[in-house]
Formats: structure tokens, C-alpha cells, sequence
């Protein structure tokens, strides 16, 4: 596809998407006998986690993988070489697309090519799995469920709790009302392993022959390569990704939301916190070279429910106190009557813990690759557990946070906004974020400073803030040429 305009792709992929609906056999329920033929784009990491998933299913074959770095495209197609596998190789997603033997697409790369992927893919007729979020931005979520639509697609996202009959379950016993009302909703996202330290300082350089940094960039501002973009530490920069709310978070995120009766997105969003990555002598602050919080808390208030979501990447590491603070990824769940927490009610004023409530609840078979494959063989949209309008609604709780968040200032420590006394969950989060950068870095906030981010209030009919013009900028980004997330899909 060298030298193809976006104007001549997006023309071939709309015929493809229109005449794959209207005629492939592909549109209509599929044989248990007919493979299902996957690609896989972005293949390092998570990528290798979706092949591997794809590979053991029966009735399921990898055909072919794309990935801008050559070097990784090659060890992954020598996999599939030992094994007598053919797989047809893509550095470009769109000369892949043009494939007609290729039935669905599984998105894994970074975060800022989600939508376009997931958008184009649909255009040419193919079933799309995304990784989580499915969007960069508020914007390109809603775009992703109209293309979704339009073209008839199967559309599931890596949010794979939703297939876990132990969360549907709590969510459920929440809905029956047994408990009363949900008052908040928490979730916890301090990353796995080592936390999120400093990444330290890259040089701009030339970027390796191996990579397509061109495609890379895709949607994003052009600017010079460093080795602090490419493979991982791309999360760490509002260009291409959301930080660890939308990294490690969107699953928490998407179990908060899901948990909040009727909850689609909120009224009105707080964010606050700060990026705290080394030792602080005398209370100065040292920065890395990446820009988004390692340590936030954001509140959201969705009609007398609040959604508190905390992140903590300050974790598994010994600070100046000695002490190793201990990584969360949870959510726990309060109530009028009690507290749910790690799949057990509470009583009010009781630590004694006791059963759920046994409450049914309807699920899509298989968990979520295997979900995915089942309704892409059925064509049952209704049968998917993690459909792209859930995917698009808790994302979007990602973006407003970061909107907020990025809006704010530098603020005194001693400053405690009006929603930390709205519920104690929520003051106890920022507690547990000031005692941690404290243990950790020996920075004290009651002498130094945090961001915090002014209260937005927001539509969710609309899927606007309301009188606020800076903060429905931030909605979407400028694109640029020829990866532009369309208007019209």
C-alpha cells in the first residue's frame, strides 16, 4: 500500500465493510466447522498473550501479524515457522486490511492506534478484539461503537473481567438491593511489579532502521524518537498514552462503573495528584521525562453515587522509610448497609463476613477471547461480556479524570478540596497517596505542592462538559494526516 492516500484506503475499506455485510457468508451466523482466521497487530507484550490465546482454540488460526518493528515481526513469524504454521507478515495495517481473507482483526498496540485500528478494521468488513482502552480519547471511543454499528461488526475489549462470573456476581447483589444503596464505588490500580518509578531521561536520536516510527506516531504530533517511546514507557506521555488510570486502571475502572446501578458516565469529575519519582532533598522536586501522575485520585459523582479511583505507582520498592508499600488492584464496593469487599458482605459496624446474596446472572459463554470467537461464529452481539459500548463508557471515565487532572495546578499541600469530606473513602485515599510519596521519597505535601484539577461538571447525553470550553477541547486531539480518527465513519 506505499504511496496509497488515506482518502483511496478509507474509499476501498468502506466498499469492503459494505459488500462484506451485505453479501460475505462471514455477516450471517458462522459454521462450528469454518476457521475463524484472526490477525494480530502489535505483537511484543500483550500481542504474544492474544496469539497465544487465539492458538488454542480449535476452529481458530492466526494467518497473519503486523508489527511497525521489523525485528519483532520477524521472531514472532519464526514462531510460527518451527511450528510449520504459515503466517502471512504486515509492518502497515492498512495493506493487511485489504486482505478479504481475513475475518478478524486483534488490536494490541499502543494505545493512541486503538480507535483508528478498530474503526478501519470494521470499514473493511472485519470482526475487531481491542485491547484496553479502546480509545486515546472520548472522541474516538464514540466513533469506534458508530462504526461497530454501521458495519454490523463484532467489537469485544480486553476488559476481560467482564467475564468473570465472581464480578458479574458482586455486581448483581448490588443491583438486587438488598444492601441499599450503592454509595461508593472504589477501585484500586497500583501496577504489578516494580511500581512506576522514574523512567529517567532519553536522548532524541535517530530512530532504529527496524521501526517504522512514521506508523508508530500514526494518529499522534510528529516529534523526534526517543528510547523512552519505544516499546513501553510510551504510557508515560499524554501523546500516546492515558497514564496508569488507563493502563492497569480501565479494568478497575470498568468493574467501578459496571458495579453503579444504571451508571453510564458521570455528572461531574475531580482529579488531583502528581508525578513523584525520586528521593527529594530539601523538599525540591526531581522529575523524569515522562508526564503523566504516578500517583492520582480522582472522584466522580454519578448521581449520589461516587466513583473513587485511586492510583498509587509509588510501590514495591524500599523508600527512605525503610518500608516496601504493597501495590492494590481491586475494587471493594460501599453500601447503605455494608460493605462488599473480596467477593464478601460486611455488615455496618461488622467484620464478620457473610455470603452474597445468591442472585442469577446472565453471561455470553467462555471467557473473553473465547466469548469473542462465540459471537463472532454466532453473530450475536447481545452474547458479547465486554461489548464496545461498555468499552467506550469506561474509558471515557479514564479520559475525564486525566481531562481534569491536566486542566489543574499547582496547588499548597495544606489545600484539602471540599471532596475529600464528601465521603471517608475518599479522604482516605488521598491520605494513603500523601503518607506513600512521604514513606517513599520523603516528600512531605503539607511543605511542598500537588496538582489539582478544577471540578468539570458533564453531560453524559451529550457526552460534553457542560460551559467549559478548555476541557471539550481535551474531548479529542489534532490528527495527523493520513491517521485521522473520522468524523464520519
Amino acid at each position: 500500500m506505499n504511496g496509497i492516500t488515506r482518502r483511496d484506503f478509507m474509499k476501498s475499506s468502506i466498499a469492503a465493510g459494505v459488500g462484506l455485510t451485505l453479501a460475505s457468508p462471514f455477516s450471517r451466523v458462522r459454521g462450528a466447522n469454518d476457521d475463524i482466521r484472526v490477525a494480530v497487530a502489535g505483537i511484543r507484550g500483550r500481542g504474544g498473550g492474544h496469539i497465544g490465546e487465539f492458538r488454542e482454540m480449535s476452529g481458530v488460526r492466526v494467518v497473519a501479524l503486523c508489527d511497525v518493528d521489523r525485528n519483532v515481526l520477524e521472531n514472532g513469524a519464526k514462531a510460527f515457522e518451527k511450528r510449520n504454521e504459515k503466517v502471512d507478515t504486515y509492518v502497515d495495517v492498512r495493506e493487511l486490511l485489504e486482505d478479504k481473507n481475513i475475518d478478524a482483526l486483534s488490536i494490541a498496540t499502543t494505545n493512541h492506534w486503538h480507535s483508528l485500528m478498530t474503526i478501519w478494521a470494521c470499514q473493511a468488513g472485519k470482526d475487531v478484539y481491542v485491547e484496553k482502552p479502546c480509545s486515546h480519547n472520548v472522541f474516538e471511543g464514540s466513533k469506534c461503537v458508530e462504526a461497530a454499528r454501521k458495519y454490523k461488526r463484532i467489537v469485544q475489549h480486553g476488559t476481560q473481567s467482564r467475564s468473570d462470573r465472581g464480578w458479574a456476581k458482586q455486581v448483581a447483589a448490588i443491583a438486587s438491593g438488598k444492601y441499599g444503596k450503592l454509595l461508593v464505588s472504589k477501585a484500586w490500580a497500583s501496577k504489578y511489579g516494580q511500581g512506576r518509578w522514574s523512567i529517567g531521561f532519553k536522548p532524541i536520536k535517530e530512530p532504529p532502521e527496524y521501526l517504522d516510527f512514521n506508523i508508530w506516531l500514526g494518529p499522534a504530533t510528529e516529534q523526534p524518537y526517543h528510547e523512552n517511546l519505544v516499546h513501553y514507557n510510551w504510557h508515560w506521555f499524554w501523546d500516546f498514552g492515558n497514564g496508569e488510570i488507563g493502563n492497569q486502571g480501565v479494568h478497575q475502572m470498568d468493574i467501578a462503573r459496571w458495579a453503579i446501578p444504571g451508571g453510564t458516565l458521570p455528572r461531574s469529575v475531580i482529579s488531583m495528584g502528581g508525578r513523584w519519582v525520586n528521593s527529594t532533598a530539601g523538599y525540591r522536586p526531581f522529575t523524569d521525562q515522562a508526564q503523566t501522575p504516578n500517583c492520582q485520585l480522582t472522584v466522580m459523582d454519578f448521581g449520589g453515587t461516587l466513583l473513587v479511583f485511586e492510583v498509587i505507582g509509588l510501590v514495591e520498592k524500599a523508600g527512605v522509610d525503610g518500608q516496601k508499600h504493597p501495590r492494590k488492584v481491586d475494587n471493594e464496593f460501599y453500601l447503605e448497609e455494608g460493605a462488599i469487599k473480596g467477593g464478601k458482605f460486611y455488615p455496618k459496624g461488622s467484620d464478620k463476613a457473610e455470603d452474597l446474596v445468591d442472585v442469577d446472572v446472565e453471561m455470553g459463554p467462555g471467557k473473553n477471547f473465547e466469548n469473542f470467537i462465540h459471537c463472532v461464529r454466532t453473530r450475536k452481539r447481545s452474547e458479547l461480556n465486554a461489548d464496545i459500548t461498555e468499552a467506550h463508557l469506561s474509558a471515557a471515565c479514564c479520559h475525564l479524570g486525566n481531562i481534569s487532572y491536566r486542566l489543574g495546578w499547582q496547588v499548597p499541600g495544606t489545600i484539602r478540596p471540599d471532596i475529600l469530606y464528601k465521603h471517608e473513602e475518599v479522604a482516605k485515599s488521598w491520605e494513603t497517596i500523601t503518607q506513600t510519596v512521604k514513606g517513599t521519597l520523603g516528600l512531605d505535601l503539607s511543605k511542598s505542592t500537588y496538582r489539582l484539577g478544577p471540578m468539570l461538571r458533564f453531560n453524559a447525553e451529550t457526552e460534553k462538559f457542560v460551559d467549559n470550553l478548555a476541557a471539550n477541547v481535551m474531548l479529542t486531539r489534532p490528527y495527523r494526516e493520513p491517521f485521522v480518527v473520522p468524523e464520519s465513519v
